[in-house]
């Protein structure tokens, strides 16, 4: 197993190989991982890595982290501001993550923010994406 303690400064371009992980083990700073040539990481990092962060290179490869999908709600963005104002203001009060994207708005796929879209009728479809919400917001997960 190698040990990684930060992402690469300047990756040298090789062929990538992903290490798969989701968005929670990601915002960790110690934990393991294994990369799809089943190489093994362990990582014991300062601060936490992102999707698409090279952290190590052989040879002849460079590994990356891959955040893997999961399911979320995603609501369209309508060019109206005031509900979508209203909008992000209701899913805040409820202290859930957000990424907001150019054509929608993504929160995590819970049955409290079901419960809401549908009493509130505001259309969303269920699928499964990339989730990276904003930073710095305060979160109850």
């Amino acid at each position: 197993m190698t040990l990684i303690h930060a992402a690469l400064d300047s990756p040298p371009s090789l062929p990538r190989i992903a290490l798969h992980a989701d968005r929670l083990t990601l915002a960790k700073r110690r934990w393991r991982g294994v990369a799809d040539d089943h190489a093994e990481f362990g990582f014991d990092l300062a601060t936490p890595l992102a999707d698409g962060s090279a952290f190590f290179a052989s040879d002849a490869a460079l590994y990356v982290l891959a955040q893997k999908a999961e399911p979320v709600l995603e609501v369209a963005l309508i060019p109206k501001p005031a509900p979508v104002a209203r909008f992000g203001w209701t899913i805040g009060n409820l202290h859930f993550p957000i990424q907001v994207t150019d054509d929608a708005i993504r929160v995590p796929d819970d049955p409290a923010l079901r419960q809401l879209f549908e009493r509130e009728k505001i259309p969303f479809t269920a699928c499964e994406r990339v989730f990276i919400p904003f930073a710095k917001a305060h979160s109850h997960e």
